[in-house]
């Protein structure tokens, strides 16, 4: 604890959860009556559902209050209308933008202008940009975070919870307003207003619909590594996109079907082909309780087809789409690409650091390790300029590097 007072209740006390089209009009004369920026935030039940969807929708703006949204009880987008045309022209205030946007699309709910606290905090160079360290910081007092990884879904949302979201944006205002002033003092404000106005951008052509399964995530399964053949691999996938399918279809998280760590001690069944037995796989723990059991059918179809691909099908141990490789394998394979790593990371990290910037947020990793590997014919400061606009860095970040990156490329 910091020993800072907690805040535990909001100011206006907390408002009734708006879930009828009668109420979402109140709502929003509400809102449109108020004025200044408009703080929000969403819950989501990570861990709990499939769907990403926002399962409640929190806002507060001066004059108006706060409300607590509940988008699960619109069945569909267009419901949401008059909160979009409510907020329209407004400034919204998020944390962590990024994370809060997608389901906000899904809502069609997209800003015109955003303030984002959490990235104001990065171009600040806080050590900690949390909404709770950040509240500390400059409000003075402790946010509670207990509520973060509760189920939103389930209906009624008990008090605690409500008390927990409206919370979350009693203090943004405030919040937007030190970090807008230490944005100016540190004559960073300009470096915000074009990160933000690419966050309105990428806001606009985020998707409605909510996304479906993505056939390619499954290497992301937890402890890979520890799968020492093809074959192994090939089972592990039939297994993650059964339960991926079924998750889906469902509305589970996926973790709740099936844990990552049963697909990976069921892959380690395999030598070099899928010539597992299934009623072994089935023992595994984790195949045999709770939900799982409950889909055994699916498990062992998964199982069976994964038997019958032949070996020369299996999915090779990389993938063979991956455009680059990790810097640390360049130097025994691509040393001519490791001598430019080697030369224009530490680069960056300087400049970053005269600057009084994370090196994350001055130039993006994937920018830099792009660079690095197939870097512009053109060594100018405008050759390298262009290079990194087309990569999608913003004009205060070519600025600060294309002069550095230039003269290190020049001594290569």
């Amino acid at each position: 604890m910091s020993g800072l007072p907690i805040l535990t209740e909001p100011r206006e006390g907390v408002p009734p959860v708006v879930n009828s089209p009668e109420g979402l009009s109140r709502t929003c004369q509400a809102l449109s009556n108020g004025h200044g920026p408009v703080a929000i935030d969403t819950e989501r039940a990570h861990g709990f559902r499939y769907s990403p969807r926002a399962c409640l929708i929190q806002l507060r703006r001066e004059g108006s209050g706060t409300h607590l949204v509940d988008p699960l009880a619109f069945s569909g987008n267009t419901d949401l209308k008059p909160l979009a045309e409510a907020l329209a022209g407004t400034q919204w205030i998020l944390h962590a933008a990024i994370q809060d946007m997608p389901c906000l699309a899904m809502s069609d709910l997209r800003p015109d202008d955003l303030f984002d606290t959490e990235l104001a905090g990065r171009l600040l160079n806080l050590p900690r940009v949390g909404l709770g360290p950040m509240i500390e910081h400059y409000c003075g007092v402790t946010l509670l975070k207990e509520h973060s990884a509760s189920d939103w879904s389930r209906r009624p949302l008990p008090q605690d919870c409500l008390v927990y979201a409206a919370l979350d944006v009693e203090l943004l205002t405030d919040l937007r307003d030190k970090t807008l002033n230490d944005l100016c003092a540190a004559r960073k404000e300009q470096w915000a207003r074009q990160e933000f106005a690419h966050l309105v951008e990428v806001a606009a052509n985020l998707p409605s619909k909510e996304p479906g399964v993505d056939p390619k995530r499954w290497r992301k399964i937890s402890h890979m590594g520890d799968i020492r053949s093809r074959a192994g691999l090939q089972l592990a996938h039939d297994l993650w996109l059964a339960r991926e399918n079924l998750a889906h279809d469902l509305d589970i998280a996926p973790g709740r079907l099936l844990r990552d760590e049963a697909l990976v001690t069921a892959a380690r069944h395999c030598d070099r082909t899928v010539n597992v037995d299934v009623e072994a796989v089935l023992a595994i723990k984790g195949f045999h309780r709770g939900q799982a059991k409950k889909y055994r059918p699916i498990w062992v179809e998964a199982i069976n087809h994964a038997r019958g691909v032949p070996p020369k099908k299996y999915p090779p141990f990389r993938e063979l789409f991956s455009t680059i490789p990790s810097p640390r394998s360049w130097e025994r394979h691509h040393p001519e690409e490791a001598t430019r790593w080697a030369a224009v990371k530490p680069a960056v990290n300087n400049v970053a650091a005269d600057r009084d910037v994370p090196p994350e947020n001055l130039c993006a990793p994937a920018w830099l390790k792009q660079f690095a590997w197939q870097p512009p014919e053109d060594y100018s400061v405008e050759g390298i300029d262009a290079f990194l606009a087309d990569l999608g860095a913003r004009p205060w970040q070519r600025e600060i590097l294309a002069g550095p990156l230039s003269k290190v490329m020049a001594t290569l």
